[in-house]
């Protein structure tokens, strides 16, 4: 029965190791969909600049027209504007913070403050990888750690308790 517990506990060991090792795999095609929207984003602000420039407006000014217009598609549209402005600000934010930040802590920052949107469509896109990355094998020793540890554990209480001497009459 203690090889069959150690060979369980070894093969959830194993998968404890590849489940772990996910988290750097997720943050890490977070930080590509993050940079890749900041990119288009400034690209959509940088367009809707030069027009404004080109009417004689600043970005600002052209944002406060549109959204004080009177045709509510037209006010939609500046409001839009407007709150791409205040994304692309909070995402190069977040982006400086995670590449300031710690392998561990970057994995802490994209679950704390995330861009829901980013991680949706990240969680919709992803492709499990086993990262070779520092941050990566550490994950997946702590997960293999973790699992096969309490298998090894649990088993060891359970056959304790199996093996207490039982208390027998005398006569």
């Amino acid at each position: 029965m203690s090889r069959i517990v150690r060979i369980v506990a070894f093969g959830l060991g194993l998968c404890g190791g590849v489940v772990a090792s996910q988290g750097p795999e997720f943050a890490q095609q977070y930080r590509q969909r993050l940079g890749g929207t900041i990119d288009e984003l400034q690209r959509v602000i940088t367009r809707f600049d030069a027009d404004a420039q080109a009417s004689g407006e600043t970005l600002e000014s052209a944002i406060t027209r549109l959204r004080s217009n009177a045709d509510d598609f037209v006010s939609r549209q500046g409001a839009a504007m407007q709150a791409n402005v205040e994304r692309l600000s909070r995402l190069e934010a977040h982006r400086g913070a995670m590449m300031q930040a710690g392998p561990f802590s970057r994995i802490a920052l994209m679950v704390r403050d995330g861009d829901q949107d980013v991680m949706e469509a990240v969680y919709r896109d992803f492709e499990p990888a086993l990262p070779v990355t520092e941050e990566g094998i550490l994950s997946s020793a702590a997960g293999f750690v973790a699992l096969w540890g309490g298998m090894l554990l649990l088993a060891g209480f359970i056959r304790s308790l199996w093996r207490r001497p039982r208390h027998t009459a005398r006569a």
